[in-house]
């Protein structure tokens, strides 16, 4: 016992669950948490645990952290070694099913280019140093830190990760924990909270007979795709729903779609407003709206729609029709809609029709509230990196922690994240590898793999699930000189509480006195804790009881505004997300570098994807090089001549463009986000991605792209049949 004392309060307040969701009565709370906590007998592997059979492998459940959806994952170990990936039955999120960014988690763990030891600023240069003496520099730089003078800024991050950081930075009084995610859906959740009373609603996708997307690739890049992609199978399986993709680009989602319907970029929100004008005046409308919200739709006719969006009036009506006719509908928003200078309006025209469709309650239902509010998910969009960078520029941060995110990459160009990272007086990254942002830093510290790490995760959105997913490491560390996230962060509240903190050797200590305490893992039928925590990392899920949230429908959107044009620069940049790279996260994956792209099958490469109109005017073929300008700046790159895409857009991949992170990413590609115009969204304050305006200059060269796949047509020669869906119900004897 280390005779360590800690009252009640203190003690829920530090382990991470103090919320209302912890009153529990009888629930037998320790006074004191000892040392002993998470020690553990370190055997030599040439003694094997007896459950190890040569060349058969053990599968462990953790958590996925490729991206932000929080998916469950099983990982294969086979004598000390992970060697794959596959989806947890037991996670709501994705149900036992993975993405192929999930599967290369095994390639992120195994990456040569790894940090393996601290590394600590000489002059121009990071040299290579202790744990010991990184961690006593960052405690001589913040040892006289007060309150908003230091800050966090991280990717979406949870759970028990989350309450440190918090904890972390209340230790010096600040509130300044910025979180940043280039792909986002914070203006759908802005608009959804303001509509419908609930930031995250649930979407029934599977409910669904036919869907209306404004650019939404729940396939591939928006929210929880997983899980997204199994509601989907649902809705096309038995009476087979309808799916129809309205946007700029075609996504994968749009690939898939029943219809897909070219719309001028950012007039999304109009075409919504004429489909809900239509609605109106046909009499399908199921829901009521105020009527000042129908006067200021009477505008939106069928002719102007048509007008301003480029979709024809008969297209409209049709449109309208099926939604209608082909009940419970469900409409959704995604980035092209959200990153339009008009983002806010867009899509609260987009949510207006499914309270006009009757669909509020149906396909979209409300969200089981997480009741342990320090532990819930705290998303990240683009307003949080270019406020952190605006506080940095005024040299108003002494000392600066950023963990999971990469600004200096993922943040706009005109943000001028490195300058601005330059005026910070200390700089300190928790980083896998040696990425961009690393290499500004004062001390950066090399953490674990997620296959060698410990950790909780509450997912953003949570499907209707108030759950808790595991994360377990599936083998022992590769470097020695590298720790888990958890633990960095507890040696740093050590600095700062040192006797809040004594208690728990480690992160793995700290985990597991707060979670066989929580009332959601006290079992009736198991009372010894060792039990509930191996149960629990047997399943990798808790499940607890949430609070069933209750909508409150307030239809009252306004007229969205017409976007204007440009004659200096005459097309729209549209910095497209895919399946893979995502956000550029994953270019240093040699895997997913070859996985090619869902629509043009492009690989290891950056390109300018332009419809064959376009093309011609500005004089290109596909292999051509071209200039793409904006105000802030050129990118160049290939064209890929698609008809998938508006004449008026021009689309340049995200992923590529790397200037660090190793061998696999540096100098392959260009980063579109650097040529973004400084345009927001006047509601939410998050950067507009999609309102940037572009020029296209051919150049003087040419060469063959890399995709997979010689022809994007079947030239006239009938390889794939196609028939009416009429017919193909009426001869599949459709039930």
């Amino acid at each position: 016992m280390s005779g360590f004392k800690v009252n009640r309060r203190d003690f829920l307040r530090v382990l991470g669950w103090g919320g209302a969701g912890t009153a529990l009565a009888g629930c037998d709370m320790p006074s004191t948490v000892t040392l002993e906590e998470g020690k553990e007998d370190v055997v030599a592997y040439f003694m094997p645990e007896e459950y190890v059979i040569p060349g058969v492998g053990v599968w462990y459940a953790s958590t996925c952290t490729q991206c932000a959806a929080g998916c469950g994952v099983h990982g294969r170990v086979r004598e000390g070694r992970a060697l794959k990936l596959e989806g947890n039955p037991e996670s709501a999120v994705n149900r036992g099913k993975t993405c192929m960014m999930g599967q290369a988690g095994v390639q992120a763990h195994y990456n040569p280019d790894r940090l393996t030891q601290p590394l600590l600023r000489d002059g121009n240069a990071l040299k290579p140093v202790s744990w010991e003496v990184a961690l006593k520099k960052i405690a001589e730089k913040t040892a006289d830190i007060k309150s908003d003078r230091v800050a966090w800024l991280s990717g979406t991050v949870s759970g028990h990760q989350a309450v440190l950081i918090n904890d972390y930075l209340n230790a010096y009084g600040s509130k300044q924990h910025f979180t940043h995610e280039t792909i986002n859906a914070n203006v759908w959740q802005a608009v959804a909270r303001d509509m419908l009373g609930d930031a995250q609603p649930v979407l029934r996708i599977d409910k669904a007979q036919s869907i209306l997307s404004f650019g939404a690739d729940f396939l591939g890049t928006w929210q929880s795709p997983v899980h997204f992609a199994a509601q989907y199978a649902k809705f096309r399986s038995g009476k087979r729903g309808i799916l129809i993709q309205a946007e700029s680009k075609m996504s994968l989602t749009g690939g898939s779609a029943d219809a897909w319907v070219a719309v001028r970029p950012g007039s999304e929100g109009i075409l919504a407003l004429g489909i809900a004008q239509t609605l109106i005046k046909r009499g399908w409308a199921k829901g009521d709206v105020p009527a000042k919200v129908k006067d200021m739709l009477a505008k939106y006719d069928v002719g102007m729609v048509s007008n301003a969006t480029g979709v024809a009036g008969d297209r409209i009506q049709r449109i309208a029709a099926v939604l209608s006719q082909r009940a419970p509908s469900l409409v959704l928003a995604g980035a092209p809609v959200e990153g339009a200078e008009n983002a806010y309006d867009s899509v609260a025209a987009v949510m207006l029709l499914n309270v006009l469709l009757g669909n509020i309650g149906h396909t979209i239902e409300p969200s089981v509230q997480f009741a342990e509010t320090r532990m819930q998910a705290r998303t990240g969009g683009t307003r949080g990196v270019v406020e952190f960078a605006k506080l940095a520029e005024a040299k108003k941060l002494d000392v600066a922690f950023i963990s999971h995110a990469n600004p200096v990459y993922s943040a706009p160009g005109f943000v001028k994240m490195k300058e601005a990272l330059g005026k910070v007086g200390f700089k300190v990254v928790m980083t896998q590898f040696p990425d961009e942002t690393a290499m500004q830093a004062d001390v950066v510290l090399p953490l674990y793999s997620a296959l060698e790490d410990w950790g909780t995760h509450v997912a953003a959105y949570n499907a209707g699930s108030a759950s808790i997913s595991f994360q377990q490491p599936l083998m022992e560390p590769l470097y020695k000189e590298t720790r888990g996230f958890g633990d960095a962060v507890l040696a740093l509240l050590k600095q700062r509480k040192p006797k809040e903190y004594a208690a728990f050797n480690d992160y793995y200590a700290y985990l597991k006195a707060s979670v066989t305490n929580m009332p959601a893992a006290v079992s009736k039928d198991i009372k010894n804790k060792d039990q509930i925590w191996n149960a629990l990392l047997q399943k990798g899920v808790l499940e607890t009881k949430g609070n069933v949230g209750k909508f409150k429908i307030n239809a009252a959107v306004e007229a969205v505004a017409e976007v204007q044009g440009d004659a200096q620069f005459p097309y729209r940049l549209l910095p497209s997300a895919r399946l893979g790279l995502w956000d550029g996260r994953h270019a240093n994956s040699p895997w997913l570098q070859e996985a090619p792209d869902q629509i043009s099958k492009i690989v290891w490469a950056s390109w300018v994807e332009m419809h064959p109109i376009t093309a011609a005017k500005v004089g290109v073929k596909g292999g051509d090089y071209v200039r793409v300008t904006s105000a802030q700046g050129s990118v160049e790159a290939q064209v890929y001549v698609f008809s998938g895409i508006h004449p008026e857009a021009i689309a340049v991949p995200l992923g590529q463009g790397h200037e660090e992170y190793g061998r696999y990413a540096k100098g392959l590609g260009v980063n579109p986000n650097k040529i973004l115009s400084p345009v927001f969204d006047k509601k939410t304050g998050e950067v507009a991605s999609y309102a940037t305006r572009v020029s296209v200059t051919k150049l003087d060269k040419s060469a063959r792209l890399t995709h997979l796949g010689a022809s994007d047509t079947q030239q006239g020669r009938k390889l794939v049949s196609t028939i009416p869906a009429a017919i193909y119900r009426r001869t599949e004897g459709e039930a």
